[in-house]
């Protein structure tokens, strides 16, 4: 049998753990909005072409190219209203007679276009034909609900991400779609395999005839707006404040330390935010990866693949799962009639992704670009320090909620209210730095650290060509575009302070100015008489000011952080400040030496028990069973490997000692404690680059099946430290039924060939 249990999707865990009656909810498309004030969207600046929901409307209608063309947005501009709208690109258009002038040939461009938004409204789930949605409270967020006229190509749910789900938008009703996905199952057997796949198959299908009516709506119209289908906007009235519309962001940045100009969300299209039920001042956006072309997407088609869907889809859930903060994910919807071309034409997916904010370093390097820097890309607008100023008030405010600050307009405060900009930049180390600890303590590698895919909450995000670390080895490349090893596991924690440094060069005349100003905040058009000494002197004094804290903030909370990190792994409760020098250094260069898997070694160590230090042969055994971990056991010095490790294990069992008073206070039974916080703190299944090849093979060969098995490894990937596969059992595996002989063949290290195996940016 399984070695742990789904919770049923359709209820919520108490604070007791028990079930508890689960939360109202309501179909997507009524979702409650955020109030204009907690909204990105009515606090940025819209790019000029379209200022409002409204104008975007009628732009659409007219000249829909301008939201699919690659532009340079206006200096001002932080973000561009943008209708989702998966196509294969270049477009197919179907041009007049070749003798047509040039303005025909554009007509045609925008007609074939028009044909293709999302301008159609048709009802919303649980709202009856020709009712219009009003502005009001419980979801009634007055959104409409538009499909185009010939788009409508085949769209299936094949994952749904309970804990993203739970976590972030409890509130949303999926109706059905879990029982259309299927029962989770590592040995679902595809259709031209056997039987038992079409009985796999029957269920869900009896399940969708039985289904309730309302249930059915919400499933369905949850998969059309997240595959891009059906758009959910507000246009209505005259005030842009009331309206609503999906955008995507505008920035520039670093791509392996080469100024890019401008970038952008090229193919992430943010749907919606929506408060949180428990705390109204959190907000969750809902954004689309792969959902067509913006004016961000430069030569590329704005769409994703299975593959790398699939692989974002489990990793974010399976990096919360080991507590390292990380963007969430909540569906992945596949057009499997849209066809993607990559190294080889693939289909394309859509990827459904939860965050606070989706904001990066980036974002702040497009409003104040390094100067004088010959960079590649397609340009790149001049500094716009308001809209530097606008972008830093809104992210230190609503984004990063800094503490401690009087804002300008608040009841109470005359004036420009308190500075921020430093602030905004130390907080940002913090986080930075408390995710890379992550990243390195659990041998996560992000493959692609530029500067726009670092978060400025500090979360793991935009996952391409990442890695689990299999056999140690620091100096381990998961990019094989990555010819120099920038992007190498032992570099990650430089490379976050490197794009930390952008963020400051970015921010340091705003800082400069503040301090000028005695520590109170800038106004707007705070720069726009400044000269260019002026500026300089501003920048100048903002680097003294920040540059030396901010990187002693970050070293000190990453190596906080990762030792926290490491003595929960080792089971350690006292923090002894020379633990790392001689025993996590040593540990990790004995897996380097000896070729050991990573994980694989922490989790046996659980079960490592003082007293075998002082039985020679209890001590031996335990030595050859770490060793069985090799992944070449034929080029192992074995002598070498003994000695090292009997030397490193009687040590230890001594640092274990010494703090077994800390434990006897928690319980009479110190080795079995410690084993069981050790096995919480080290996941016995890993996502490896094998078990997530197997799973992209499975999907594309049949979906159907393919999705109950990715439905099952993420359910592992959220509970990693389950003894998954009858962990512990030495018995004759053909006596465990199929099921568990495949959750032990997924917890462990694959083939030989796959370990270390690279990936393409395309990922």
């Amino acid at each position: 049998m399984s070695s742990t249990m789904l919770h049923d999707p359709l209820t919520t865990l108490g604070s007791n753990g028990d079930a508890s009656t689960r939360p109202h909810r309501v179909p997507i498309s009524a979702l409650p909005l955020p109030p204009p004030s907690h909204s990105l969207i009515h606090n940025l600046t819209p790019d000029p072409h379209t200022p409002s929901p409204a104008a975007w409307r009628a732009t659409r209608e007219a000249r829909p190219s301008l939201q699919r063309r690659a532009r340079l947005l206006a200096p001002p501009a932080h973000f561009s209203y943008v209708a989702p709208c998966p196509l294969p690109f270049p477009f197919r258009v179907e041009y007049p007679e070749e003798d047509a002038d040039g303005e025909a040939q554009v007509a045609a461009v925008e007609r074939w276009l028009v044909h293709r938004e999302a301008l159609r409204e048709v009802s919303r789930a649980g709202v009856q034909e020709g009712h219009r949605a009003e502005q009001g409270e419980s979801g009634e967020a007055g959104l409409k609900k538009y499909v185009s006229e010939k788009r409508d190509e085949e769209r299936m749910l094949i994952g749904l991400a309970e804990t993203g789900w739970r976590d972030c938008v409890p509130q949303l009703d999926v109706g059905d779609a879990f029982d259309l996905l299927g029962s989770p199952s590592l040995s679902a057997v595809p259709p031209d395999q056997g039987t038992s796949s079409e009985s796999s198959r029957a269920p869900a299908k009896e399940r969708e005839t039985s289904t309730s009516t309302d249930a059915a709506a919400a499933r369905q119209e949850l998969i059309d707006v997240l595959s891009g289908h059906a758009l959910l906007m507000n246009g209505e009235g005259d005030d842009p404040q009331t309206q609503w519309a999906p955008w995507s962001l505008r920035y520039s940045g670093h791509q392996f330390g080469t100024f890019a100009g401008q970038l952008g969300d090229g193919r992430a299209i943010s749907l919606l935010s929506t408060p949180h039920l428990d705390d109204p001042d959190t907000v969750f956006e809902l954004q689309l990866k792969g959902a067509g072309r913006t004016p961000f997407s430069r030569m590329a088609d704005g769409l994703a693949v299975l593959r790398s869907s699939i692989r974002e889809f489990l990793c974010s859930e399976a990096m919360h799962a080991l507590s390292i903060p990380t963007t969430r994910s909540l569906s992945l919807v596949s057009l499997p009639q849209l066809p993607v071309e990559r190294e080889r034409v693939e289909s394309a997916c859509i990827l459904t992704r939860v965050a606070p904010s989706f904001l990066r370093i980036d974002n702040f390097e497009a409003f104040n670009p390094p100067a004088n820097m010959f960079f590649f890309g397609g340009g790149q607008q001049p500094a716009h320090l308001d809209g530097l100023r606008a972008l830093g008030e809104w992210t230190a405010r609503r984004v990063l909620r800094l503490q401690g600050i009087r804002w300008r307009g608040d009841p109470g405060v005359d004036g420009p209210g308190d500075a921020w900009g430093k602030e905004v930049v130390l907080e940002a180390a913090r986080r930075n730095a408390k995710m890379v600890a992550g990243w390195q303590a659990y041998g996560f590698m992000h493959g692609v650290i530029n500067t726009d895919n670092v978060s400025i909450l500090g979360l793991t995000i935009d996952y391409g060509p990442y890695a689990f670390m299999d056999v140690f080895d620091p100096f381990h490349i998961c990019n094989h575009s990555d010819d120099g090893g920038r992007y190498a596991y032992k570099y990650q924690p430089s490379m976050i302070i490197y794009a930390l440094r952008a963020l400051l060069n970015a921010l340091a005349p705003l800082i400069g100015a503040e301090h000028e100003r005695g520590g109170k905040a800038v106004s707007p058009g705070w720069a726009d008489s400044a000269s260019p000494e002026q500026l300089k002197t501003w920048t100048d004094s903002g680097l003294a000011l920040t540059k030396d804290e901010m990187e002693r903030v970050a070293e000190e909370a990453c190596a906080v952080e990762y030792g926290r990190l490491m003595h929960r792994r080792l089971a350690l409760r006292r923090l002894d400040k020379d633990d790392e020098l001689l025993f996590m250094r040593p540990l990790l260069d004995l897996m380097e030496d000896h070729r050991l898997d990573f994980h694989a070694t922490f989790r046996r160590l659980a079960s490592f028990r003082p007293a075998l230090a002082a039985d020679e042969g209890a001590l031996g055994a335990f030595v050859e069973s770490v060793l069985t971990l090799c992944a070449e056991p034929e080029r192992m010095d074995r002598a070498w490997a003994t000695a090292d490790w009997t030397v490193w294990l009687a040590k230890f069992a001594g640092r274990v000692e010494s703090e077994r008073a800390l434990w006897e206070a928690t319980g009479p039974d110190v080795d079995a404690q410690r084993e069981d916080a050790a096995r919480k703190a080290n996941p016995r299944f890993v996502l490896r680059q094998w078990v997530l090849e197997e799973v992209i093979k499975k999907v594309e060969a049949d979906a159907e099946s393919g999705k109950r098995v990715l439905r099952k490894v993420l359910h592992m990937a959220c509970n990693p430290f389950e003894p998954w596969g009858a962990e512990g059992f030495d018995g004759d595996e053909s006596t465990l039924n199929l099921e568990v002989r495949e959750e032990r063949r997924y917890c462990g290290m694959g083939e030989r060939k796959l370990l270390g195996f690279q990936c393409s940016c395309s990922s």
